[in-house]
């Protein structure tokens, strides 16, 4: 059964507090090394047959993330 990855993230102009906070944590637990994180969602997507990018697409756009402040990657098996 193929599996798709669906990975939804702030657009950068967006402020990611919860990135903030980790970049901070990170800091003080001595990794200097870091200079920025961003907060996001993974999705898992079990398809049937071969998957068709677009539905895939408008099903992470519509219902996984919110269009106006976050970006969407598909990464489907094998690709």
């Amino acid at each position: 059964m193929p599996r798709v990855v669906v990975d939804v993230v702030l657009k950068p102009e967006i402020s990611d507090p919860q990135g903030q906070a980790v970049l901070g944590a990170l800091g003080r637990l001595g990794h200097q090394g870091v200079t920025g994180v961003r907060q996001g969602k993974h999705f898992v997507l079990d398809v049937e047959g071969t998957p068709d990018e677009a539905e895939l697409r408008e099903i992470a756009e519509t219902l996984l993330a919110n269009p106006v402040i976050e970006d969407v990657e598909l990464h489907l098996d094998g690709a």
